[in-house]
């Protein structure tokens, strides 16, 4: 049976999706197929998101800044929008059967007082984690529930 297609989306599909599809891949890979685009793709992973992620052990080096619409011929059985742009945008999918939205602010604009950005890609990481972590143990409790 082919695992179930989560496509992560954010608008420019270079910070938050990113970090999302590679602690969903690092928490689930045996139970989904996770991918991540963007509306208005920005057309590279920022740097400080590899970084960020690179600390706790994921390589999302080799990601790429892709658009949504290159998915619109795939089957998507769930997505999620991890900011309020990519929600208003977000098409259905052929397929699609779940759509959640979970928003976290952009890393590169969320700096507070006498943080550095590294700092806020860290702090938002760890939020994306906290969520996406849950939801690939949920998942797994679920379908331990279903034997």
């Amino acid at each position: 049976m082919d695992k179930p297609t989560i496509l992560i989306l954010c608008t420019g599909n270079s910070c938050r999706s990113h970090m999302a599809e590679g602690i969903l891949r690092h928490a689930a890979g045996d139970l989904f197929d996770v991918h991540s685009a963007g509306s208005n793709p920005a057309g590279y992973v920022h740097p400080m998101a590899i970084e960020a992620l690179k600390e706790i052990g994921i390589d999302i080096s080799g990601h790429t800044s892709k658009h949504m619409n290159d998915f619109l011929d795939r089957r998507i059985d769930t997505v999620i929008t991890v900011c309020g742009n990519a929600d208003q945008a977000c098409p259905m999918f052929p397929g699609q059967v779940n759509r959640h939205h979970w928003g976290f602010d952009d890393p590169p604009k969320a700096m507070v007082p006498g943080e550095s950005e590294i700092d806020a890609f860290r702090r938002i990481r760890d939020q994306i984690r906290l969520v996406f972590e849950a939801y690939a143990a949920g998942y797994r409790e679920g379908m331990r529930a279903d034997i």
